[in-house]
């Protein structure tokens, strides 16, 4: 990882060349700030999407990344305790219990500044 951006990560390979990977490729999940899946100077697998005229290169790292295995449902949670799952129920759990956090305070500011400003009685 060359450099990180509010739209994407810049990726260097070990022949000069760079190429961006825009902020919907980094993951399967949404991704709100590209900090918490990537640090600046992480290696990282990429898959080639485009080359323009000018050498410029669009990247993904979500597609590299194996899909669901057959022990997955469609939420990408095991159906069988007993797999090889790189991520931990507990750190699932605090990811989701995180996004869930955030998406509660989003939609409380949201309906708060729709309520303000009403008639009175």
């Amino acid at each position: 990882m060359k450099k990180i951006t509010g739209y994407g990560a810049f990726v260097e390979f070990p022949d000069g060349k760079r190429g961006l990977v825009h902020i919907s490729e980094i993951a399967d999940t949404y991704v709100r700030d590209i900090n918490d899946f990537l640090k600046e100077g992480q290696k990282v697998k990429v898959k080639v999407l485009t080359v323009n005229e000018d050498g410029k290169m669009d990247l993904s790292i979500r597609q590299t990344q194996k899909t669901s295995s057959p022990r997955e449902n469609k939420r990408g949670f095991a159906k069988d305790s007993s797999s090889d799952n790189k991520i931990s129920f507990e750190d699932k759990l605090a990811k989701f219990l995180k996004e869930s956090e955030e998406r509660l305070l989003d939609l409380k500011r949201n309906t708060e500044s729709k309520r303000g400003g009403g008639r009175r009685r």
